[in-house]
């Protein structure tokens, strides 16, 4: 047999309750009255008296536990309003913050907080989402008396990102977090800074090796020109045509070195457009049938029924669609087909993926080189590369859009039979 509930009340401020109001109006009045009774009567009745200034004493009781409790509501509700604004502040900074106690428990966290630590939960231990000794023990250190300090956090998954992490002790009314110390931890991201200095490193070092051949021969061509080739016109038609052709060569190089800067700039940001993959594949297939043909390779394209789509950037996505076909087209020609397939599939956590396979039969990648094929500038045969018009760049800036839009680039060889390189990206819903 269940036990009876109690149930009780909602508790309603004192002040506001109607009967303690009517006890001080009626002592007020029975107050009054009794003074007015001994005016009329002109004689001071010490009882009437005695009984009138008990009823003034418990009015003015009253009254003045009344006007304390409507403060105290008062001060709570302006707590309230001021905790509200906080709270409302701290969920528009769009960097993380977090607020933790004496004993580094999370006492609030923003939007932005719990997204770059997903384990982040209210009143447990800041250490249990954030592994990082230097972070901790810039909270011991602060909490210990030392003025505010900045140390670094990094993260490699999914992406590398690197914060600059701020830690300085709250200044504020300390019963906010029950009478205890608190201190506030600011991420500011470094990782667009650092990456563009590494990218600047990169770009120095790469494009000044890779530009000094071609300046090196344009030069030559020009100083021939003024000089033994200066009245030879034939001689100057073909100087001219190699010019061009390295000319066009260091804009290649350029503009791909350019691309990936900006891929990587943007790396830590996923896309959030809805893209149809079985478009932009045709379109581009399309697009390189006039270099198939030139070079005697057919293209055979493979598409699903319906739209496939995926959250991407559809300017990168028809860059690794135009990298992959026009290599196996230029590198594979030797097997005169391409094979471009686009299926949607099923990955490991149940959810669908978008698998785009670009196949070619020529002559295939030793197994040696397949783990470098992304590197910056890494050429299987560098004399091929360049006369095919390759910068080394062109895998490099496939695997940068696969992995911004948190993607895997597969690559599968055997000398002889071709290569097959398979990105696998998150398909949409």
């Amino acid at each position: 047999m269940s036990e009876p509930v109690e149930t009780t009340e909602p508790s309603v401020p004192r002040s506001l309750r109607p009967e303690r109001a009517a006890a001080l109006s009626g002592a007020l009045i029975v107050a009054v009255a009794m003074l007015v009774a001994a005016a009329a009567r002109g004689q001071a009745d010490g009882w009437l008296l005695l009984i009138a200034a008990v009823a003034a004493a418990f009015a003015a009781a009253a009254g003045g536990r009344a006007r304390t409790v409507r403060s105290r509501e008062r001060v709570r509700t302006q707590e309230a309003r001021r905790s509200g604004i906080a709270e409302a502040i701290l969920a528009h900074i769009p960097d993380p913050v977090i607020l933790v106690d004496q004993r580094s428990l999370v006492v609030e966290a923003n939007e932005a907080a719990r997204a770059l630590l997903p384990g982040l939960k209210t009143d447990h231990p800041l250490s249990f989402a954030l592994r990082s000794p230097d972070v901790l023990d810039g909270i011991d250190a602060v909490l210990g008396g030392e003025g505010p300090l900045k140390v670094e956090y990094a993260e490699r998954v999914p992406t590398e990102r690197t914060f600059e992490v701020q830690i300085g002790r709250l200044r504020g009314n300390p019963s906010d977090l029950g009478g205890r110390s608190g201190i506030v931890l600011f991420f500011r991201d470094l990782t667009s800074t650092r990456r563009l200095e590494a990218m600047r490193a990169d770009f120095v070092a790469n494009a000044s090796h890779e530009l000094r051949t071609p300046l090196a021969s344009l030069l030559g061509f020009i100083e021939t020109l003024q000089g033994p080739a200066r009245n030879d016109a034939a001689a100057r038609e073909r100087f001219l045509e190699i010019m061009r052709v390295q000319a066009q060569r260091m804009k290649r190089l350029i503009d791909d070195l350019l691309s990936l800067s900006r891929i990587e700039m943007r790396a830590h940001v996923p896309p959030t457009e809805q893209v149809d993959l079985k478009a932009l594949a045709a379109h581009m297939v399309e697009m390189l049938a006039p270099l198939a043909h030139e070079r005697g390779t057919a293209i055979e394209l493979r598409l699903p029924d319906r739209p496939l789509t995926a959250q991407g950037d559809r300017d990168e996505l028809l860059r690794v669609l135009e990298n992959l076909i026009e290599n196996a087209v230029k590198y594979g020609e030797s097997g005169g087909r391409v094979d471009v397939e686009l299926a949607c599939a099923e990955g490991p956590d149940g959810r669908p993926q978008a698998v785009l396979a670009v196949q070619d039969y020529g002559p295939g990648i030793a197994p040696e080189h397949l783990p470098r094929l992304t590197e910056r500038f890494y050429r299987v045969d560098v004399a091929q590369s360049r006369e095919k018009g390759g910068t080394g760049l062109g895998l490099a800036i496939v695997k940068h859009i696969v992995n911004r839009h948190r993607g895997r680039l597969d690559i599968a060889s055997e000398p002889g039979r071709g290569a097959r390189f398979t990105v696998t990206l998150p398909a949409g819903e």
